[in-house]
């Protein structure tokens, strides 16, 4: 017997209407083969041919489906807007490498610039294609970068990626192996986009403690290790986002975050592993909000060489690897 979950992942083939809990509808069509697990509480597609990215992650509410990560727009997949997906991988490194270049054991490497301010941003991995396996109740992705000749990072490595479905939980990993002969400086993370509304529920409120925050000067990087944190940029106590625009990294956080909509009865959850040290929060121009768990601060390579500690840096020597797991539970308060 096919499950709730199941069935309504296999409507997904080629377009359907698909409703919210205002009643408002919207067309949804697949114009590239996805991949797509499910089970009595969630939905979740990812694009092989764009970095394993999320395509949409749904819970699944009296037996509809219903957005909790941001939807990608439909035309965004044949044009691999990656930027516009629910959520992307950042690996071998996450967020912004100043000028696209750093120095390591008294060497120094450039990068190809990646962004209009000249940065390379976001890793090298979130737009390459990526052979999944899809077991039903799993999806795992790999990829080496010693078979890509246009690879921009000076170091071997490989990296894994798994979506899994446990019950109420999706589990994300991502895992990071120094496949060379030298030490290579690692990290990641991932980069999910979540609703700020829910059905007639808006202003989603955060929650979520961290030691300090970074803060940039007008290129978006840090001009300092990590500070303490103004009553203004604190969601300890939980804060609705609101109007405000936030663009910050967090140091030391403690694993735990919560997004809730007033209004609404349900909450996610999101709980990470200590690798994932960093948080990066971001309210985007489409109206969502990004909230990263990364393993380090923006630039973190380059803050190392300037001997600021606390940052997240780390270094894998060969063979060694980085694995970080995340968590997130759509439940009723």
């Amino acid at each position: 017997m096919m499950t709730t979950g199941m069935a309504l992942a296999r409507a997904q083939v080629d377009s359907m209407d698909r409703a919210w809990p205002t009643g408002r509808r919207m067309k949804i069509v697949n114009v590239l083969p996805l991949e797509t697990i499910a089970n009595d509480s969630w939905v979740l597609s990812a694009d092989p041919q764009t970095g394993a990215g999320i395509v949409a992650l749904d819970a699944i509410i009296d037996g509809q489906r219903v957005p909790v990560m941001r939807r990608t727009p439909p035309d965004a997949l044949p044009t691999r807007k990656v930027s516009l997906y629910s959520s992307f991988t950042l690996a071998p490194y996450s967020n912004r490498i100043r000028a696209a270049r750093f120095t390591f054991s008294g060497r120094e490497y450039n990068l190809r610039p990646n962004t209009p301010e000249g940065t390379a941003q976001h890793g090298d991995v979130r737009s390459r294609r990526w052979p999944v396996i899809n077991s039903g109740a799993a999806l795992t992705g790999s990829l080496d970068s010693r078979e890509f000749a246009d690879a921009n990072y000076p170091f071997a490595y490989t990296v894994g990626i798994e979506y899994r479905l446990y019950g109420p939980d999706v589990m994300t990993a991502l895992e990071l192996r120094n496949v060379g002969d030298k030490p290579m400086p690692a990290g990641g993370g991932f980069h999910p986009y979540f609703a700020r509304s829910f059905g007639a529920a808006c202003d989603a409120t955060l929650q979520f403690h961290a030691e300090g925050v970074y803060f940039t000067g007008p290129d978006l990087m840090p001009t300092a290790g990590m500070q303490s944190i103004p009553t203004s940029l604190s969601f300890s106590d939980g804060r609705s986002i609101g109007f405000d625009h936030f663009d910050h990294a967090y140091g030391g956080w403690d694993g735990h975050a919560t997004l809730s909509w007033p209004g609404s009865p349900y909450r996610l959850t999101m709980t990470a592993n200590p690798v994932f040290s960093h948080l990066v929060v971001f309210t985007a121009p489409d109206g969502s909000i990004a909230i990263e768990p990364v393993s380090h601060a923006t630039d973190a390579i380059n803050l190392h060489e300037r001997g600021v500690t606390g940052t997240g840096f780390t270094v894998l020597q060969p063979g060694e690897t980085l694995r970080g797991e995340i968590r997130y539970r759509f439940e009723r308060s």
